[in-house]
């Protein structure tokens, strides 16, 4: 099991940006992928972009072109730059990594995202 911590969101406007940032508690090169998720009330839990660990990112449409997956190994921690956000991006946003495949998936705690004037 891998342990994640995620931290950074909080209330923006309409346009403005915020990066959240998970931490891993093993070496990313340990793990297949990872990515993030968000669920906004009243809605399913949606991918938002998902990593192959040395391989593609696949963003989804509604945030591709503002949204920005990084890493940095030597912190084992994957970043999620937003930005132009839009009312509609506000969710609780949940970091993954799975080991091996999608039964092997650990999760964050998430962290809200708010975006009001």
């Amino acid at each position: 099991q891998v342990q994640l911590v995620e931290s950074g969101g909080g209330l923006v406007q309409p346009g403005g940006s915020l990066t959240l940032s998970c931490k891993a508690s093993k070496s990313v090169f340990t793990l297949l992928a990872m990515g993030w998720y968000r669920q906004a009330p009243g809605k399913e839990r949606e991918l938002v972009v998902r990593t192959i660990i040395g391989g593609t990112t696949k963003y989804a449409e509604a945030v591709k072109d503002r949204f920005t997956f990084s890493r940095d190994n030597a912190k084992n921690t994957v970043y999620l730059q937003m930005n132009n956000l839009k009312p509609e991006d506000t969710a609780v946003y949940f970091c993954f990594a799975d080991r091996s495949g999608p039964d092997t998936r650990s999760w964050g705690q998430g962290t809200q995202v708010t975006v009001s004037a």
